[in-house]
Formats: structure tokens, C-alpha cells, sequence
């Protein structure tokens, strides 16, 4: 007997003419079923694949609108003590936010002291608020930026952000979306990258509607370019000149003026003066102890006067204050990189942090544990600084 195999089931059947007569039938009245059923799928699964590749081709500052979108209010939350790219970027996610309807806070911890930045918040007449727990936080979904760690109050720990923006080095994320550029030098720069995704135009260029940069953003956003790359002479990537022509229309120039040259404390003339007459100098490398300091952002800004002399390439300033030591330091120097300088010196020191960029970094440890408090046996401060000579030296 003679056999074949059956197109529907796969058996093998006889070769009665009835049989087959019947079994073809049936599966001629199932193909159109089938055939439908196939369609549907295909087209789903096409549909489906468009949808995906066009959700992540859509531009950063699209999707985080998206994400923005998501939720009646926001809470915008920069690093501790925020500088002006912080406080710009901030301002622009709020922006970001009002373009969908939703309310954004603007939020950070400790305090806002650098003349500099002090200014920048009264010129520009920002509402801001300071924190000291989450439980202060406006609304649950946080935006993080300018930093990718939420720290620096109680309960920084049990953030978990929704969106994360910034250009620093570190391992934070957001749940639903995260941008860390560490090539670019300013965190602002990205922000003006997502005005432009999303179709945004200077206030005062002709005929434009719709989503619109007002005045305080763009000179906000310019000057916070500018403070965190040194005027466009540190740590510059090209977005950061393509920002800043981007804006360039949009500025107030008296606003500008009046950010860049605030009245400086007589307080920040002192610390200055102390690090210039107080140096050590071994090498290309300073380093100075400027002792007690009523304000820790003269560190940094005695840091920067120290970059002038003639023939030194690195330099760490530090301070103590409240029972804390404040580091920083920066470097012009292509052996140096100043953020693994400070990381080095202070590694076996417990309660210490330190990090930062090649050519711009900063640091805090206890004095108590600096002294020997805990595991450690304690050093001086003599040793110390023989410390961060070695670690800019490569030694250490």
C-alpha cells in the first residue's frame, strides 16, 4: 500500500479519495482564518518594531520631555551649594517642563555662598529652596542635575531619581532617563541641546512662536557654560562653542555684566592673600593651607588665583571649616589629573571623599579622622601635603 504525507497535520494517511477529498476541505476552509491571523501578526510586529526604533531615534530633549510629561510636578534638585551651571540647568528643565504642563521645583541642599553664585540667583530672580531631608523634597519625581548622586541631606539615599542630566563622572541613573556626557564641559550645554530637539527659539528673534527662551534662560545657560569651562578655556568640548552660539542672540547683556562682576567679600580678599604669601612650591606644584575660613567657596577661587603664577601647573588649596577640611585643587598640567590627584591623597583617610575632572577637582575629610580618629593612626598636616606633592608627582 501506498502512502503520503497529509499538508495539515503531518500524519500519514491512506490513500482512500474520500479521506483526502475531505481532509483537503477542511484545510481549504481554514486558510483564510490563518491567512488573516498572519496579517494581523506581521502588521503588529512591524507596527510594533516602527514604534520602538522611533522611540529611541527621538532626540534626548524629546524624550525627556516625554518623561516630563508623565507627571503633574517635578522636583528639580541640584548638587549641594549649586554653582551657576547647576542653577542654569535647572532653570531649563523647568522650562522644559512648563512646554508640557507640568510644575517644577527647584530644590537644593546647603547653602549659596560664592559671591558669584549668589549673584546669579538675585540678577536672574530665581526661586529656589533649600532642603535639609527628603521629606522636604516638593514632589516625589526628582530630576537630578548637574550631579547623578542625590547627596548632602538626610535621606539622600532613598532617592531614586526619575531622570538624571549631567557631565561629572559617576555611576547614578535615573529610572526612566539618563544623560552623563563626561566629554562635555558644562552640564548646561546639554540642556541647550534639548532646547533645540525640541524646537525652542531665542525671545526676541523675528517672527518666532511657540516655544520660546526667554532673556534669564539664555544669558543663565551662557554663563553657566562659561563659569564651568573658565570662559571657554578649560575643559571645552566644540557643543560647548556651538551652545554658546546658540544663545549669543538671545542674551541680555547687562544681565550678563552684572552676573560676572559681583562685589567681592572682604572675607574671600583675606583667603586670596593667604594662599599668594602662604604657599609651599615644589616643583610646577603649590600647595597651601589657608587655615580657619568663614567661607568655603574662597577655596576654590584662591585655587584659581594660585594658576596665575609663572611656572606652576598644579595647585591644592584647603581650608577648615566646622570641623572639615575642604580641598581644591586644579591643574593645567597634561601629567596631573586633578579629580585622581585628590582621590589618591585622601584614600586611607577614613570619612573622605575627593574626585573630579582632569583639570578641576575637590575634596572634604574630617579633621577628627584626619587626626587619627577611627582605624587610621592619623597624620599631620605637614604630611599631608607631602601627600598631594607625591600625588601630583605620580608618586603616590
Amino acid at each position: 500500500m501506498s502512502y503520503r504525507r497529509a499538508s495539515a497535520g503531518g500524519a500519514f494517511v491512506g490513500a482512500n479519495p474520500l479521506v483526502a477529498e475531505s481532509l483537503g476541505d477542511s484545510v481549504r476552509s481554514l486558510e483564510p482564518l490563518v491567512l488573516s491571523l498572519l496579517v494581523l501578526v506581521v502588521v503588529g510586529l512591524v507596527l510594533g518594531g516602527w514604534w520602538v526604533i522611533r522611540w529611541f531615534r527621538r532626540p534626548p530633549g524629546a524624550r525627556l520631555q516625554r518623561v516630563l510629561a508623565g507627571h503633574d510636578a517635578v522636583t528639580v534638585l541640584m548638587h549641594p551649594n549649586p554653582d551657576p551651571d547647576a542653577m542654569s540647568c535647572a532653570m531649563g528643565v523647568a522650562r522644559i517642563a512648563a512646554s508640557v504642563e507640568t510644575d517644577a521645583a527647584l530644590q537644593f541642599s546647603g547653602e549659596i555662598r560664592h559671591q558669584e553664585n549668589r549673584a546669579f540667583r538675585t540678577v536672574l530672580d530665581l526661586d529656589l529652596e533649600s532642603i535639609e531631608a527628603s521629606s522636604q523634597l516638593a514632589a516625589d519625581p526628582v530630576v537630578l542635575v548637574d550631579h547623578n548622586t542625590p547627596r548632602g541631606f538626610t535621606g539622600a539615599q532613598t532617592v531614586e531619581p526619575i531622570a538624571v542630566v549631567d557631565h561629572h563622572p559617576g555611576n547614578g541613573a535615573g529610572t526612566k532617563f539618563t544623560d552623563v556626557r563626561t566629554d562635555y564641559g558644562a552640564a548646561s550645554t546639554i540642556i541647550v541641546e534639548y532646547l533645540n530637539d525640541i524646537g525652542a527659539t531665542m525671545a526676541d528673534e523675528d517672527g518666532s512662536s511657540g516655544f520660546q527662551v526667554s532673556q534669564e534662560l539664555a544669558t543663565g545657560l551662557l554663563y553657566g557654560i562659561q563659569s564651568d569651562t573658565n570662559h571657554l578655556t578649560n575643559g571645552c568640548s566644540r557643543a560647548e562653542f556651538d551652545a554658546c552660539a546658540a544663545l549669543f542672540s538671545g542674551i541680555d547683556e547687562d544681565l550678563l555684566d552684572r552676573i560676572a562682576n559681583p562685589q567681592v567679600s572682604d572675607d574671600v580678599l583675606q583667603v586670596k592673600a593667604t594662599a599668594i604669601t602662604e604657599k609651599r612650591v615644589e616643583g610646577p606644584f603649590a600647595v597651601c593651607d589657608v587655615g580657619e575660613v568663614g567661607n568655603v567657596d574662597a577655596i576654590p577661587q584662591a585655587a584659581d588665583e594660585l594658576m596665575h603664577l609663572e611656572g606652576v601647573t598644579a595647585v591644592v588649596v584647603y581650608g577648615e571649616h566646622d570641623g572639615t577640611l575642604h580641598l581644591s585643587g586644579r591643574s593645567r598640567d597634561d601629567r596631573v589629573h586633578m579629580g585622581e590627584t585628590l582621590r589618591h591623597a585622601i584614600s586611607d583617610i577614613p570619612m573622605a571623599s575627593a574626585g573630579g575632572h582632569a583639570r578641576m577637582g575637590g575634596g572634604q575629610l574630617s579633621v577628627d579622622h584626619m587626626n587619627g580618629i577611627g582605624p587610621s593612626d592619623g597624620i599631620s598636616r605637614e604630611e599631608f601635603e607631602q601627600r598631594l606633592f607625591s600625588a601630583m608627582s605620580g608618586e603616590r
